[in-house]
């Protein structure tokens, strides 16, 4: 079968360890299902993955991609789930310790099919395109989970999103407005900021800019960058979420000070559910939210879509199809 997979790895040049080609058909194991994909959808993930980052050199080659959806065995119309739990896990499988994404352990999801446990396919509702869907399982589903489940956010709460264009900081902003939160965003980028608004932000703000408000919880994945910002825009009692570093994890100041003089809950958030996924799946179902998708491009164009993520090129999801 057609796939996009890495034999090496490149810290300085990632893109070099990027092969597309013939791979076996995998083998579903008792009790694993066989998905046809249809689509998938790009993340930092698989860009990290050619690095060398959570992927063994023992382990390659290895098939990339944690996002996909497609056909079941029975023609069912499914999404995929991209978090693998140990078999004898019960309970919320993003604390399992012995958790992996797939593309990490188990081939992934940029291929013609992808194995995964029969547990992780969630349906796909006739509403929503196979494109859209493919967007779901990592970045929409991270950001469904900070939002509401670690940030515990409702409607009429106000929140800050940061780094806006990112698949994460843009689910935010949209699911955000779906579910009736006042929704702030932050870019360096004037024509991001423009976007976001456009998508559902109510105010946008360059990076840094003092806010005209005091917000509820901020939605981090920048790091660094982007860190006394956050602290700084919340109310006595509010709650960063942070689910990524992409400026680097490293601090120059902490903001301890502030951290516990305001009472201020700093929440660690990593993925999701499978029951998650299905709850953002009606959630879009019943409000006709959707992901909104950078670009679609054929499978065989993956390194385009790639060498987008390299260069900060994106708003919104890269997909590609089948």
């Amino acid at each position: 079968m057609f796939a996009v997979y890495a034999d090496s790895f490149s810290s300085d040049d990632p893109l070099s360890a990027l092969r597309l080609g013939e791979r076996p058909d995998p083998v579903a194991p008792d009790g694993w299902t066989t998905v046809t994909v249809k689509a998938a959808s790009l993340n930092h993930h698989d860009v990290w993955s050619l690095k060398g980052v959570g992927l063994k050199s023992e382990q390659l080659p290895m098939i990339l991609g944690c996002d996909a959806a497609g056909l079941d065995e029975d023609g069912n119309e499914v999404v995929v789930h991209a978090v693998i739990s140990d078999p004898a896990w019960t309970g919320d499988e993003t604390l399992d310790p012995r958790r992996s994404l797939l593309s990490e352990r188990h081939q992934g999801t940029f291929a013609d099919k992808v194995v995964v446990p029969r547990r992780n396919v969630v349906p796909k509702p006739t509403s929503m395109s196979f494109e859209e869907a493919a967007c779901l399982p990592t970045a929409w589903l991270t950001a469904y989970r900070m939002l509401f489940t670690r940030g515990g956010l409702k409607a009429g709460d106000t929140v800050l999103v940061q780094g806006a264009g990112g698949g994460v900081a843009t689910a935010c902003i949209i699911l955000g407005r779906a579910a009736g939160l006042k929704v702030l965003a932050t870019s360096r980028d004037e024509a991001k900021r423009a976007r976001a608004l456009e998508i559902g932000a109510h105010e946008v703000f360059e990076s840094g800019a003092r806010l005209p408000v005091k917000v509820d919880a901020v939605m981090e994945t920048v790091g660094r960058a982007t860190w006394s910002h956050s602290i700084r825009a919340l109310r006595p009692g509010g709650s960063i979420v942070i689910s990524g570093t992409t400026s680097g994890p490293q601090l120059d100041d902490a903001e301890l000070t502030r951290i516990f003089f305001l009472q201020l809950s700093v929440i660690g958030s990593t993925m999701g559910t499978r029951d998650e996924l299905a709850s953002l799946v009606s959630l879009l179902d019943a409000t006709g939210a959707r992901p909104l998708v950078d670009r679609t491009l054929p499978m065989e164009q993956a390194a385009e879509g790639f060498a987008a993520i390299v260069d900060g090129d994106v708003f919104g999801k890269i997909v590609l199809t089948r």
